[in-house]
């Protein structure tokens, strides 16, 4: 059989075939390699240089190889945090014509690494509390997206300091399985696997001296379940608002970026009581609030200023009565939020006197507008409106601001 090499993209099989793929893995030369932390791992995995990046190899049967190709494809489709598959090599012979096992390539994740090589040095209580954080966010991500993977752990799991936090990457599909939605027990296998395994990596830390004397493993294997359950009911549950009470659905929206996660739509249900607010949450890249804003308005700000401006860009939308998600007959996002632009955006900086503006650009007036109007809602307890909160800002921010920079 000839060596064949399956890729994502055209310019990668060129750069793997310089590869020696006629020689085991285990066996491959020094100068193939880049020196980087490995995980544990029940295969062989390499680093190697193919082109002008660095990937990494694993062998692996061809059926668990193709399957794990085909699943991290799936997972970047849906925007979760995972290893990006580069291609499978199958086929191979060494010099003898002896068959060896195939490869699956991943794209090395840049500044990322294994639990073990974190725990080099003892980790405090409260960064490792951070790690599971990471690792019990990446689980919600995989279990909305309809993935169940099947042995969670922090073996299978990269992690990247993301400013005082981490973030969490899965690194090993092998065991997962992908589902339209998935069931309360499935999550609830994948939550029982995570704290055993969690509690035995922890364990085995503790026997080699590597964790702190105040961690207990068992405890810390419960707190991924609680945390865990915590995010999971924060995300799903159904929302019930009068329609006086408007800011409580940015009292949500809020809560929900503090946890790492973006609003991507908003549906409205008639309800006795009121409306029912069903948010579909979906985490997104850094500089995605920027992009979808520009796209959505022509509007270049800042990633915080862009996500404010979104989120009440999306407010407004669902308000509207032709706002109609997956109608044809709806108008459409570009629409509706051009008409955002001209009837609530603009108008609303413009009844900020200019000389009052100084240096200050458009989009940081109207962030600022907002939390200012944030603030009064909470605490009138009913929704002020945008006229009061620009009247109210311009009198008690912004006055004073320019009479203290006139001093």
């Amino acid at each position: 059989m000839d060596l064949k090499i399956t890729a994502t993209s055209p310019e990668h099989p060129a750069a793997l075939l310089d590869l020696p793929w006629s020689v085991p893995l285990e066996q491959w030369p020094d100068e193939r390699l880049v020196a980087l932390p490995r995980g544990i791992s029940r295969h062989v995995v390499r680093f190697a240089r193919a082109g002008g990046e660095v990937v990494a190899v694993k062998e692996v049967g061809e059926w668990a190889a193709v399957r794990e190709y085909g699943l991290l494809r799936d997972l970047d489709r849906l925007a979760v945090p995972a290893v990006d598959a580069v291609a499978v090599v199958t086929g191979r012979t060494d010099e003898r014509g002896e068959p060896l096992e195939p490869a699956l390539i991943t794209r090395h994740l840049v500044g990322s690494l294994p639990y073990r090589s974190m725990f080099e040095t003892t980790m405090r209580p409260g960064t490792i509390k951070r790690l599971l954080d990471a690792l019990a966010v990446l689980l919600v991500r995989l279990h909305l997206s309809g993935f169940a993977w099947g042995d969670c752990s922090l073996s299978n799991t990269l992690f990247r300091r993301d400013a005082g936090a981490y973030a969490a990457y899965l690194v090993d599909a092998e065991t997962g399985q992908l589902h339209p939605r998935l069931s309360g027990g499935q999550r609830s296998y994948d939550l029982e696997v995570a704290r055993v395994n969690i509690a035995g990596e922890l364990m085995d830390l503790e026997a080699g001296g590597s964790l702190h004397p105040s961690v207990d493993p068992v405890l810390f294997g419960r707190e991924i379940v609680e945390r865990y359950d915590e995010l999971w009911h924060e995300l799903t549950r159904e929302s019930v608002y009068p329609l006086a009470k408007r800011h409580y659905i940015d009292r949500r929206v809020r809560r929900l970026n503090e946890l790492g996660f973006d609003v991507a739509e908003m549906q409205i249900q008639s309800s006795p009581d009121g409306d029912a607010v069903t948010f579909l949450p979906k985490v997104v890249d850094a500089g995605h609030h920027q992009r979808q804003l520009l796209r959505l308005t022509g509007l270049d700000a800042e990633e915080n200023q862009a996500r404010s401006l979104l989120n009440d860009l999306e407010t407004w939308m669902v308000s509207q009565d032709d706002y109609a998600p997956g109608d044809p007959l709806g108008a459409r996002p570009e629409v509706l939020a051009h008409r955002w632009v001209r009837d609530v955006f603009r108008p609303t900086v413009r009844a900020v006197p200019l000389e009052l503006r100084g240096s200050t650009d458009t989009a940081q007036i109207y962030h600022e507008l907002l939390e200012h109007r944030w603030l009064l809602c909470e605490r009138a307890g009913r929704d002020v409106g945008l006229e009061a909160a620009v009247e109210d800002y311009v009198r008690t921010v912004l006055a004073p601001r320019q009479a203290e920079f006139g001093k």
